[in-house]
């Protein structure tokens, strides 16, 4: 997101998160075409000026704060009520549950939620579907009920494939023959993007660790050990000392997987600390301070996942619904939350790195003049 799973895996089994990263909440089989419909039950349709609830994470980085503003704005220009809320803190649901309960108190039509642990909503988002609302995942997909009506996210398994390409990219770019010695990152615990992303990154990193080619030289490679707790640049950056205290004292460390912009910057930070050559460094969310350092040749990457375009398809879908019509979905087969594949819309991310930066942000008012 510029704007933003159902399998068991044995511990330490790395290689099965290649293989079936596909079938994690994403599976393999991914439909292509357009689908009117997907929910189980036909749209009714509502009054035009009701109530839309948004209930969105804590603001742990500048898009979700985007995000925020873009709905309130969007809504109120379509000719809804809304009401949107974040989550206080980063490391509870409980505020997210009470927000969601509240919203379905007041009688919103539509609740739209980022949600905070996708694990921990079942019984609010049960009680929304019992009082007559539809209920749209946005960004994370909800686990584990059947309640679940419509997910809008960017394609999140595919840009993990395209951090994990970027990373080969620019290591042989740097260094035109391997080995390369890398380490992993992975997001929170706690939200289901996590793993989608890791094992998006692991299909294309896998091979080349298992031929030798890339070398994890902590050898951190299960995403319990990779895992930054609340998304926190703070965490990232601690992790990273102890990194290149233990390992790289005399080791060149070639890449470091970021799952996003705001870690990749408190990783670049730590390298920096350390007196040492900064690697080739993934990110995600085109965070401005990224977008800055990509053009200066620090922060390798980042994916464009643009929350403007988010944000309208949710609120399209809402537009639909209040009309009584079934929202456009363009996938009924690969997102699982663990009971029942979910409709969804998903949009198509895109990698950028110095060679297209200002190519790709061209027509974002708010990104473009930071190319120049």
């Amino acid at each position: 997101m510029r704007n933003t799973l159902v399998r068991s895996v044995a511990a330490g089994a790395i290689a099965l998160l290649a293989l079936t990263a596909c079938s994690s909440e994403r599976s393999a089989d991914t439909s292509t075409g357009t689908n009117a419909g997907g929910s189980t039950e036909a749209a009714k349709g509502f009054a035009a000026d009701a109530l839309i609830g948004v209930a969105l994470p804590a603001k742990t980085s500048q898009n979700w704060v985007l995000a925020g503003d873009l709905f309130t704005n969007g809504l109120k220009e379509a000719g809804f009520q809304s009401d949107v809320q974040y989550a206080g803190s980063s490391t509870t649901v409980a505020d997210q549950q009470a927000q969601i309960s509240a919203m379905v108190t007041k009688g919103a039509k539509v609740i739209i939620i980022g949600a905070t642990d996708a694990a921990q909503l079942s019984t609010q988002v049960e009680a929304a579907k019992a009082a007559g609302a539809t209920v749209i995942a946005y960004d994370r997909l909800i686990k584990n009920t059947q309640a679940l009506d419509y997910y809008v996210a960017y394609d999140n398994f595919k840009v993990g494939e395209l951090q994990g390409k970027a990373l080969l990219d620019g290591m042989k770019a740097k260094k035109p023959t391997g080995p390369y010695t890398v380490e992993l990152f992975s997001g929170s615990s706690d939200d289901n993007n996590s793993a989608v992303f890791f094992d998006g990154a692991m299909s294309v990193l896998k091979p080349q660790i298992d031929s030798g080619d890339v070398v994890v030289g902590s050898g951190q490679t299960e995403i319990k050990q990779t895992s930054t707790d609340g998304w926190k640049a703070e965490n990232a950056q601690r992790r990273m000392d102890s990194l290149l205290t233990s390992t790289y004292s005399s080791k060149t460390l070639d890449g470091v997987l970021s799952p996003n912009d705001t870690l990749a910057r408190a990783i670049i930070t730590s390298v920096k600390g350390a007196g040492k050559d900064i690697p080739v460094v993934t990110g995600q969310d085109s965070e401005p301070e990224s977008v800055k350092s990509i053009v200066a040749g620090e922060q390798y990457s980042t994916i464009n996942k643009d929350t403007r375009n988010l944000v309208k398809q949710s609120i399209q879908m809402v537009k639909d619904l209040q009309a009584g019509k079934a929202p456009e979905v363009n996938d009924t087969k690969s997102y699982n939350n663990g009971v029942k594949v979910v409709p969804s819309y998903l949009l198509e991310p895109l990698i950028v790195t110095k060679e297209n930066v200002v190519e790709a942000y061209a027509n974002d008012p708010d990104l473009a003049p930071l190319t120049k």
